[in-house]
């Protein structure tokens, strides 16, 4: 029997995604299920068995599994993550406690509160040692309080422990005799070291991404184990590969171990998913916009390459770990509406996948974005191909509650819902494009998610664009990425250096001790040589700036830096020196593409569904629905138009036009 069956699950906030597709052929199937948050491998597996009943296809012809989580996300979010111990070198058992001195770029300064630190003091433990800077050892690790550490934090309950000691990037001996004297009398502690995370400078950020790697370590390795059980009593013996938040996948084995890298991870493979699919369009410079049903993920991809920052995020913390280069907000299909002072307000509160939107029937009352779509018209009687119906009246009552203390009609709050929506994420794609030196004018809008194409003509409005790309299933647009995702590692070291001391030697052996943890990488991944490949990046500065730009190595370091600087900010500065400050190391591992569907043959008029009243500005009006699986390449159609499926809908604005792309993407033009 072949094994040429691909399975990709995306797990978000209200419904978990899934693709199946025939590597050989491209044929594909789609399918959505509610996610269940008390435990998100029940609506994998069920997802999984639905694809594989609708393809008539057998679990034992799955060849390889890919999973988008948000499950390390959710746990630092939520403050759910596993009572933690720190190991940290003597004298300095409050760095977590200091960490910056400045504050949230959005918060005020009157009211800002710095937040309760995910280890409290009383958990840190100092141990005597030092190794210096330039990596020699200072004063040798006390091995005896490294013991009576681990076992101080077994008897006050801790699940994890981080070790993170100063200078551990020049020289990880003490961190990995300690790690192995942990691990030696506390064996049931979830152990890690942040020689094996984060070996790069700045100690509070490698701290923090240490501990959180430890903090979400237990329940991480947990889930992925349930979820190997779950596919083995299903039959799937195919192995499991994850999405990492740096757009690429790892075994399941790399992942229990580094669980923190999965932090981004549905997002990343949505923007992976985006980009293969605008490159088939034949389109380079995209900003991407996901909209799900509790949060709104955006990023700003020029000449197609999907560009990584070390300057993340998750919450309130710091997490420097290597990821796709995007902003999240909240905003989405079940973000809730709210009268607040007087005035109204949407997200970052959601309804979820439980209850959900009221026009969802589960119990939800308050109103949602979803719930002002249907009342405006937007959306079709149901979803998910007639599984879900829609209550309208729910809606309507939904809407109402916001409507009447503003003194407004349900439509026009209804509105009001969708604008501020519509305006928060135009907000955040200016952060990715105009604050970073792009001009979004010039790019075309990838809107999906659940939610995605309902805004896409209004957002690209709102910011004077005039392409809009609509992938072929928008829905589950983050699954598919995964189909088109490679496996991936970065391997970094601080090293620096003024450039003037950055000699082409130096540097290259520096990267060649990378260049081999990548081939134990490759080789523990089981990658033949012909689909490795390598990419040498140095992260720069100007002396004594505070932040690094990442630069390709080239034998212009100097120029490119310049150049990027210039692009960032708007200027250089000639005759200031430039340092070269960490060393990184990309390894990639291909993975065999499957092949591309194509839309079949249909036109406008086999597709015609019938027509729906739809509230605009301007007046009410009757818009076509169209089933879009039966609209042919070279399909034009004018606005205002409904294109339905079964994992999206797609409003197509008054003024804008759609053409079907022989790849299958929608354009939506104006």
């Amino acid at each position: 029997m072949s094994r040429d069956l691909l399975v990709a699950v995306d797990i978000g906030g209200t419904f978990t995604d899934i693709t199946l597709q025939d590597a050989q052929t491209g044929e594909a199937w789609t399918a959505k299920t509610p996610s269940t948050p008390r435990d998100p491998s029940e609506a994998f597996i069920t997802g999984v068995t639905l694809a594989l009943q609708q393809a008539g296809r057998e679990a034992a012809q799955v060849g390889r599994v890919l999973h988008g989580t948000t499950v390390a996300t959710n746990l630092i979010l939520e403050g759910k993550t596993a009572p933690t111990a720190l190991l940290t070198t003597q004298g300095f058992r409050h760095l977590l406690e200091i960490g910056r001195a400045d504050l949230p770029r959005r918060d005020n300064l009157w009211a800002w509160v710095k937040p309760k630190r995910p280890v409290p003091p009383g958990w840190v433990h100092e141990v005597a040692g030092r190794i210096t800077a330039d990596g020699s050892e200072l004063a040798p690790l006390d091995e005896a309080a490294v013991r009576a550490a681990a076992l101080r934090a077994v008897v006050a309950g801790a699940k994890a422990i981080a070790i993170c000691f100063l200078h551990s990037f020049t020289n990880p001996a003490h961190e990995r005799r300690a790690l192995a004297l942990v691990r030696e009398v506390a064996p049931g502690l979830a152990a890690t070291a942040s020689c094996d995370v984060l070996p790069v400078v700045r100690e509070y950020e490698r701290s923090m991404a240490t501990v959180l790697n430890a903090a979400v370590m237990p329940a991480v390795t947990t889930y992925v184990q349930r979820l190997e059980t779950r596919l083995a009593e299903a039959g799937v013996a195919a192995p499991l590969l994850l999405m990492k938040s740096n757009g690429g996948v790892a075994g399941a084995a790399a992942i229990r171990q580094a669980p923190a890298q999965t932090a981004l991870s549905g997002p990343a493979a949505g923007v992976v998913g985006a980009v293969a699919m605008a490159r088939a369009a034949g389109v380079a410079d995209i900003i991407t916009v996901d909209i799900g049903g509790t949060s709104a993920d955006i990023c700003c991809i020029a000449g197609g390459h999907i560009g990584l920052t070390q300057t993340g995020r998750v919450g309130p913390w710091p997490l420097p770990l290597p990821m796709v280069d995007m902003v999240t907000i909240g905003a989405g299909g079940g973000s809730i509406a709210r009268v607040q002072g007087g005035a109204l307000t949407v997200g970052p509160q959601s309804a979820g996948a439980e209850p959900g939107p009221a026009c969802y029937a589960r119990g939800g009352v308050e109103p949602t974005v979803t719930d002002a779509h249907l009342v405006l018209g937007h959306l079709p009687p149901s979803l998910l191909g007639g599984r879900m119906a829609l209550d309208p009246a729910l809606a309507e009552a939904a809407v109402r509650r916001v409507a009447e203390p503003l003194g407004l009609s349900v439509e026009a709050a209804a509105r009001g819902i969708l604008a501020i929506a519509d305006n928060n994420m135009v907000g955040a794609i200016r952060v990715v494009s105009v604050e970073r030196g792009h001009d979004p004018r010039g790019f075309a809008l990838v809107p999906f998610g659940g939610a995605g194409p309902l805004h896409g003509c209004a957002i690209a409005a709102l910011l004077g664009m005039r392409r809009v790309l609509v992938p072929p299933s928008p829905g589950v647009l983050c699954a598919q990425g995964l189909l088109a995702a490679d496996l991936k590692a970065e391997f970094s070291r601080t090293v620096a250096l003024p450039l003037a001391e950055a000699d082409p030697a130096r540097l290259d052996a520096a990267f060649l001790a990378l260049e081999s943890e990548a081939a134990a990488w490759f080789a523990a991944e089981a990658v033949p040589v012909a689909d490795q490949a390598m990419r040498r990046v140095a992260l720069m500065r100007y002396a004594e700036q505070g932040h690094e730009l990442a630069v390709p190595l080239s034998a212009a370091l100097a120029e490119d830096f310049a150049a990027a600087h210039q692009a960032l900010y708007g200027f250089a500065l000639p005759g200031v020196a430039m340092e070269v400050v960490t060393l990184r190391l990309e390894a990639v591992g291909r993975l065999p593409a499957p092949a591309m569907p194509l839309p079949g043959q249909g036109n406008a008029a086999a597709a015609l569904l019938g027509h729906q009243r739809i509230r605009l500005p301007e007046g009410e009006a009757e818009a076509p629905i169209y089933q879009r699986a039966l609209l042919g390449a070279g399909t034009r159609l004018n606005g205002p138009a409904i294109l339905v499926q079964l994992d999206a809908t797609t409003l197509v604005a008054p003024g804008w036009n759609a053409e079907v792309l022989p790849s299958g993407a929608l354009l939506l033009s104006c």
